[in-house]
């Protein structure tokens, strides 16, 4: 498997881990106890900078292209549904962000509200990731050589550079490790 596609796939497993989080700190809202308002705009600024603004736009600007270049159909095909994965999960992360809002603000019902974005967001993109890893990287994988992969692995540091900054994509790594060490005791 080329340097690319497996960097993809390292970013889905550190995903699932915020999901994760993400599922504990629900259980916790729906079971009464208190979580740290701090911690839930972490979770939604984890999953906006490096689900959606890093690994998102990855694929969205670099893989897919590549991917329609070698034949795989966006419209129509598994590229498309991917995209309109990728629009649906942005707006139930708008939901989470708005619901962490009102619950900040003592709205009744907010923890519900975001316990259900919180789980349309997190089942959406785990069925995402996996159709992905098990699918759409295999014919990643099958269609475009060692130069095109090495060609990929490029321009998703330019990403990492350009679009979300030197030393972001490790600081969000370092804040999934202090809310799971917090959310998820023993996982880490």
């Amino acid at each position: 498997m080329g340097v690319a596609i497996e960097q993809l796939m390292e970013e889905h497993a550190a995903i699932e881990r915020m999901l994760g989080v993400l599922d504990a700190v629900c259980r916790r809202l729906e079971n009464g106890q208190a979580v740290e308002p701090a911690h839930l705009d972490e979770i939604v600024a984890f999953f906006r900078g490096f689900a959606d603004e890093c690994h998102h736009e990855k694929e969205e600007t670099v893989l897919f292209p590549a991917l329609e270049r070698a034949g795989i159909p966006r419209e129509g095909g598994p590229l498309g549904v991917m995209m309109h994965e990728h629009d649906q999960m942005r707006g139930y992360l708008s939901g989470l962000a708005t619901a962490v809002e009102r619950l900040r603000a003592g709205e009744v019902g907010a923890a519900m509200s975001l316990a259900r974005n919180a789980g349309h967001y997190a089942s959406t993109l785990r069925l995402h990731m996996d159709k992905e890893n098990s699918a759409l990287f295999r014919m990643a994988e099958m269609r475009l050589g060692p130069a095109q992969e090495q060609q990929l692995a490029e321009r998703f540091e330019a990403i990492e550079s350009e679009k979300i900054g030197p030393g972001r994509h490790e600081e969000l790594h370092a804040l999934l490790d202090r809310l799971e060490a917090n959310y998820l005791p023993g996982t880490a």
